[in-house]
């Protein structure tokens, strides 16, 4: 399947969709929507022609086999974008689109900086690399809340070999680090009057043990190079919209596997720039979630179901 087709219905200009990253996937997700949309099914086939067996994950999966990040990170990719193209053959297309972690990959896809088998390709890729980094260097991470997130940032450094990795929120920052580093952080953090929770992953995401894959990937880019994205697709490397060569594509989707998520700039800078609606397509509502903890007076959605799709195009004025 070629890039995503961004052509023909005018972009909603107050309209953003956030694609979902890893930890959202669950058991059967994907598989209505792949039943009632034609896009979705699409999307779908597309991938299980270059990974055969992704689409029979999604559906029919255990929570353990999906979890393995391997499996993770191209069954949420496929079922990010077959959602986003059920809404854009609805005929709503957003302004820009943004994606946490993995779900920036499923992001520059949607805006065509990739065809379908070369962004499944590089999301592979990109799980094997970084599956490769947590073996080679064992991690943890944590979810900090009730802290603000210079509190955080002092908390990390004291605990040891430990980073703010994921800006989620004002009063949410995801820790990555040495298992025994989280374990002293949460010590730090019970005592400074904050909650610290333990994140269901096999390493320490967006860290500098993250580095090895961040150069892969920069190589893996060389061969095969993004187009500049057609629609404004904001990074979690800057908090801010993606440059528009493929040096600079490549560079910043490299990087960001072993830097920050800067999600609390990205939604403000959505916002300053006019978007007061947010469509997190994939699976769960973490994101949507993030958004109502970050911004006020604007409006959220989730698709992933066709009843949530028929909300979601009822709503915005889409075709019926």
């Amino acid at each position: 399947m070629d890039r995503v087709d961004t052509a023909g219905a005018p972009a909603r200009p107050n309209v953003a969709f956030l694609f979902a990253g890893q930890g959202s996937q669950r058991p059967g997700m994907g598989q209505a929507l792949y039943e009632a949309s034609p896009a979705a099914r699409a999307i779908l086939d597309a991938v299980e022609a270059v990974l055969p067996g992704t689409r029979e994950q999604c559906f029919t999966g255990t929570g353990e086999e999906l979890s393995l990040t391997e499996n993770t990170q191209p069954c949420v990719f496929a079922v990010d974008l077959a959602c986003a193209c059920a809404l854009r053959e609805r005929g709503i297309v957003p302004a820009t689109v943004a994606g946490h972690s993995l779900g920036e990959v499923a992001a520059l896809a949607f805006a065509g900086a990739f065809d379908v088998a070369a962004a499944t390709r590089l999301v592979c890729e990109r799980a094997r690399l970084m599956t490769a980094c947590c073996e080679e260097h064992p991690g943890a991470m944590r979810a900090v809340l009730k802290l603000e997130p210079a509190k955080v940032e002092e908390l990390a450094a004291k605990a040891g070999e430990a980073w703010p990795v994921n800006y989620n929120s004002p009063l949410q920052t995801v820790v990555a680090g040495s298992p025994v580093a989280c374990e002293a952080l949460d010590v730090l953090v019970r005592d400074a009057r904050g909650r610290s929770m333990k994140v269901a992953v096999s390493g320490a995401f967006h860290s500098p043990y993250m580095a090895d894959a961040s150069t892969g990937l920069e190589g893996f880019l060389q061969r095969v190079p993004p187009s500049a994205p057609a629609i404004t697709c904001w990074a979690n490397l800057t908090g801010a919209p993606y440059g528009t060569t493929a040096e600079e594509v490549s560079h910043t989707l490299a990087e960001q596997v072993s830097h920050p998520v800067r999600w609390v700039d990205e939604l403000r800078g959505m916002r300053a720039a006019g978007i007061d609606t947010f469509v997190e397509v994939g699976p769960g509502h973490t994101l949507t979630g993030l958004v109502g903890r970050t911004l006020e007076g604007v409006t959220t959605y989730n698709v992933e179901s066709p009843s949530q799709l028929e909300e979601a195009v009822r709503a915005l004025g889409g075709e019926e």
